[in-house]
C-alpha cells in the first residue's frame, strides 16, 4: 500500500495481479456481505473444542538474542524507518543546505544517516548540475548503487532539470523545492516503488522560496549554519543550467530569516552562511531587498559570531553600495563578498547575457574596496566560451593581473545540454584547456598575504584543515588562518600573530596573554546531532534527538517506535484490503445476478 501521506504530484509505480474469481450461485439472496466469507468458516463451539487438542510445543531460545533482535529489526526489512542511508552531495552551498535538512528528516524518522556507503541500504545522491564532471560524478554513482543492489533516491539540480535522461529512468526522485517530503520518497523506495516529486512549492499561486526553514536538520558543521534566502534568481545566462532546475527569484520573508538564525544561535552555530543562486536579488519579488535583510539580521547576531554573504552578480548590487558597504564594516560581518565578472569583454558579456558590463563590475569592486579598506572580493571566470576571441581573453587576463583577486574561481567551459551555448560554435577544447592553464598562472604568479605577516588578527576557529594538522580560522576579511589545534579554540574567537603565508591561506601562533574569548551562545550540538527539531520532537525523543551514531540508543528507541507505527499501518492496510475486496466481490455478485 501507498504511504497514506503521499499525495499531489507523486508518481508512484506498483505491479498488481488481479485473482480470478470464484463462480457463484445466485439461488439464494445474502442478506449480509459478511455470509460470504463466514459461511466455511467454523463455528464457535467447533472452535472451543479444538483448542483443547492443541498442545503448545516448548521451544529453548537465547533469551537476549531474542530481545536484541525484536529492538533491532533487520536492515533489509520492507518497514521503512529502519535502514541505514548514505548521503552524497556535490555542488554549492545551497545544495549543501539542502543535503543537511534531507540528512536531518531522515534522522529524526528513525533512519539512520552513515558514512559508510556500502554498509547503507539506500544511497541519497544530491546532484550539481553546473559542469560536466559533476555530473559525471553524479551518473557514475549511480550506476555503482546499481551495480551493488542499493536502493537510490536521486536529489539537487540534475534530475530536477531534465528528469527524463535515460540513466535516470525507473528511479525515484525528490525534487529542490520538494525536500521536505524526503521521507515519503524514501519511505517508498524501500517498499520497492519508484516515485517522484517534482512540484513547487506555491501560496495563492505565487512561488514560495521553497520548503520550510524550520525542518530538522544535520548539520555538516554543527558550528556553521547555512541559510539560503532565496531559490532562484532574475537572469537568463545563456551558459547555466541551474536556472532550469532552481527556476525564476522566489524569496523567504525577512522574519523566516531571523528566526532561522536566532535558532541556530541558540544551538550553538558560531557562523552564519547566506546563500542562493544570486543573493544580491533577494527580495525584489516580497518587495523588499538584501540590506533590508542584513540590517535585521545583525541585530540578532551575538557578540563572536559572524554572518557571511553568498554570491551576489553585478547588477543587483550597484544599486545598493552605500548600504553594503556599511553593512560590510559592521564588525559581525565578514569584509567578504563573491562577485563573479565571467569575463572582462563585453561582446562575450553580451553573449552570455550577463546583463552589466566590464564598467560596472569594476565600479563595484573600485566602491568597495575605498569604503571597506581590506575587503576580500572572489570572482568567478570562465574560459573558453562560445565567440571568445584571443583579444578577449587578453582583456580578462589585464583585470587579474589589475585588481589581483585573492580568491579567483577559474572554470573551463562546459556546454550544458539544453542551454543557448550549447548551440553556440564552440572552442576547440585544446584552446579552452590553453586559456585555462595561462589564466591560473596568472594567478598563481602573487602572493596576496605575504604583507600581512607581522600582523596581530583576531579569528573565528570553526573547522578542521584537510591534512587534520590545523585548526582552520578566518579573520574579519574572511581570509584563511591556520592555527594550532587546541580543542579549547574550537568555536571561539582568538588572537594570533600572523608568521607565515601561502597562496591560499596564513599562518597564526596565539597570543599568550590574550583572552580567548567564547561567543555569548550555547553549547553547541554534536556532531550528527539533529537540529530544528519540532517541540513535540524533542519532548518524544527526551530531548537527546537522533544522531548517526551507530549506538544512538534514542536512534533505536525511535526506529522501535517507528516500526510498531508501520506494522500497525499494515494491519490496517490488510484490513482495508480485505473490504475493498469483500466489495468488489459483492459488486460481481450483484452484476451475475442481474444477467441470469
Amino acid at each position: 500500500m501507498l504511504s497514506p501521506s503521499l499525495s499531489g504530484n507523486a508518481i508512484v509505480s506498483i505491479s498488481c495481479q488481479i485473482k480470478k474469481m470464484p463462480s457463484a450461485s445466485c439461488d439464494s439472496l445474502l442478506d449480509d456481505i459478511e455470509d460470504i466469507v463466514s459461511q466455511e468458516d467454523l463455528k464457535p463451539q467447533d472452535r472451543h473444542f479444538s483448542r483443547k487438542h492443541v498442545v503448545p510445543k516448548v521451544r529453548k531460545r537465547n533469551t537476549q538474542k531474542y530481545l536484541q533482535d525484536e529492538n533491532s529489526p533487520p536492515s533489509n526489512s520492507t518497514i521503512p524507518g529502519i535502514q541505514k542511508i548514505w548521503m552524497r552531495t556535490w555542488g554549492c552551498s545551497h545544495n549543501n543546505s539542502d543535503g543537511e535538512y534531507m540528512a536531518g528528516q531522515l534522522a529524526a524518522y528513525g533512519y539512520e544517516i552513515t558514512e559508510n556507503a556500502s554498509d547503507a541500504d539506500l544511497w541519497l545522491l544530491n546532484s550539481c548540475t553546473v559542469k560536466n564532471p559533476a555530473e559525471d560524478h553524479f551518473r557514475n554513482s549511480i550506476k555503482k548503487a546499481q551495480e551493488e543492489n542499493k536502493k537510490i533516491v536521486l536529489a539537487g539540480c540534475v534530475p530536477q532539470a531534465q528528469p527524463r535522461q535515460d540513466y535516470l529512468k525507473g528511479l525515484s526522485i525528490i525534487g529542490v523545492q520538494q525536500i521536505d517530503r524526503v521521507v515519503e520518497v524514501v519511505e517508498e523506495t524501500i517498499k520497492g516503488h519508484s516515485v517522484r516529486l517534482l512540484g513547487q512549492k506555491k501560496n495563492n499561486g505565487k512561488r514560495l522560496g521553497g520548503a520550510p526553514l524550520d525542518l530538522p536538520k544535520i548539520r555538516k558543521n554543527p558550528l556553521i549554519e547555512i541559510i539560503s534566502i532565496n531559490t532562484g534568481c532574475l537572469n537568463a545566462c545563456t551558459y547555466c543550467k541551474t536556472k532550469h532546475a532552481r527556476g525564476n527569484l522566489a524569496s523567504y520573508p525577512i522574519d523566516e530569516l531571523v528566526d532561522r538564525a536566532k535558532q541556530s544561535f541558540q544551538e550553538g552555530v558560531c557562523e552564519i552562511w547566506l546563500t542562493s543562486e544570486d543573493t544580491g536579488a533577494y527580495g525584489r519579488d516580497i518587495g523588499t531587498n538584501l540590506p533590508a535583510l542584513l540590517w535585521k539580521l545583525v541585530e540578532v547576531i551575538p557578540r563572536g559570531a559572524m554572518l557571511r554573504l553568498g554570491m551576489t552578480n553585478p547588477p543587483y548590487i550597484l544599486e545598493h553600495l552605500e548600504e553594503m558597504a556599511k553593512i560590510l564594516n559592521h564588525p559581525r560581518v565578514y569584509a567578504f563578498l563573491h562577485i563573479p565578472v565571467q569575463s572582462a569583454s563585453d561582446s562575450v558579456l553580451t553573449e552570455m547575457r550577463r546583463e552589466y558590463c566590464v564598467a560596472d563590475f569594476k565600479r563595484v569592486v573600485d566602491f568597495l574596496k575605498e569604503k571597506v579598506p581590506g575587503i576580500t572580493l572572489a570572482t568567478d571566470i570562465i574560459c573558453g566560451f562560445p565567440g571568445e576571441t584571443d583579444q578577449d581573453f587578453q582583456e580578462t587576463v589585464k583585470l587579474v593581473e589589475e585588481y589581483k583577486f585573492p580568491s579567483l574561481f577559474i572554470n573551463q567551459f562546459y556546454p550544458r545540454p539544453g542551454t543557448p551555448a550549447a548551440k553556440m560554435a564552440q572552442i576547440p577544447a585544446q584552446v579552452k584547456k590553453q586559456r585555462t592553464k595561462d589564466l591560473s598562472r596568472v594567478f598563481h604568479s602573487y602572493n596576496p598575504y605575504d604583507h600581512k605577516i607581522g600582523e596581530r588578527q583576531q579569528v573565528l576557529v570553526t573547522e578542521e584543515s584537510f591534512d587534520s594538522k590545523f585548526y582552520v580560522a578566518h579573520n574579519r576579511f574572511y581570509e584563511q588562518v591556520l592555527v594550532p589545534k587546541d580543542p579549547t579554540f574550537m568555536g571561539k574567537m582568538i588572537e594570533v600573530d600572523i608568521y607565515e603565508s601561502g597562496k591560499h591561506f596564513m599562518k597564526g601562533q596565539p597570543v599568550s596573554d590574550a583572552r580567548v574569548y567564547t561567543p555569548s551562545i550555547s553549547k553547541p550540538l554534536a556532531k550528527g546531532e539533529v537540529s530544528g527539531l519540532p517541540e513535540e520532537f524533542r519532548n518524544r525523543l527526551g530531548n537527546h534527538p537522533s544522531s548517526v551514531s551507530h549506538t544512538s540508543a534514542v536512534g533505536r528507541d525511535f526506529a522501535s517506535s517507528r516500526m510498531a507505527l508501520c506494522l500497525q499501518n499494515l494491519r490496517r492496510d490488510r484490513a482495508l484490503r480485505v473490504s475493498v475486496g469483500l466489495a468488489l466481490l459483492a459488486l460481481l455478485l450483484a452484476f451475475f445476478c442481474q444477467n441470469l
